[in-house]
């Protein structure tokens, strides 16, 4: 039996844009037995306590996101990347309310309750191989409680600020970052932790 959340609800009850579009795929996900949950900001939906699904607003347009959306079969060919660096999250995207299929929406989000059924896991390439930039190699060679502290950050930390270094185009800038980064990784944070 799924549940609702009052904050989904004063959500959606604020939404300027794409409002009609979230209640559509709101009512459809929660016909799919999911329960939901106000998180990230947007409205998120779980099977047994597992993330299966977000609702995004965006500008051009309104997106259900997949948490494991490598590991659906894309059986309409719909499934959007999020992004270059994204290694799991796939993405439905809707432009008008319309364009919301029920039954193609509920095809993805029964496969994705299998997923969590099955207890699938998504194999991170980061996890397995990270390519510091020479630069930030040379840091951690220089300086071994830098060292110490960037290999005790998580994989996702470790990744978060390997894509924030690798991002400058010019070894000064990357060189820049790394330094202004150091007290955050000693520190034990990541590239957004406050």
């Amino acid at each position: 039996m799924s549940s609702r959340s009052a904050k989904v609800d004063a959500f959606v009850n604020r939404a300027t844009r794409w409002q009609a579009e979230i209640k559509k795929l709101r009512k459809t996900l929660l016909d799919c037995g999911l329960d939901e949950d106000l998180k990230w900001g947007k409205p998120c939906f779980a099977f047994d306590g597992n993330n299966v699904a977000i609702i995004q607003p965006f500008k051009e347009h309104c997106s259900l996101m997949f948490f494991k959306g490598v590991l659906l079969k894309d059986t309409y060919g719909l499934l959007r990347s999020q992004g270059v660096n994204t290694q799991s999250a796939l993405r439905l995207e809707f432009t008008s309310e319309a364009g919301i299929k029920k039954t193609v929406v509920k095809s993805y989000v029964r496969q994705a309750v299998a997923v969590e059924k099955a207890g699938l896991k998504v194999d991170f390439k980061a996890k397995r191989e990270l390519e510091l930039p020479d630069e930030l190699a040379q840091a951690l060679m220089r300086n071994p409680k830098l060292a110490e502290a960037f290999h005790a950050l998580t994989p996702g930390r470790q990744r978060g600020y390997v894509l924030h270094f690798t991002g400058a185009k010019q070894s000064k800038t990357r060189t820049a970052r790394i330094e202004k980064c150091i007290p955050n990784i000693l520190a034990g944070r990541g590239m957004n932790d406050r």
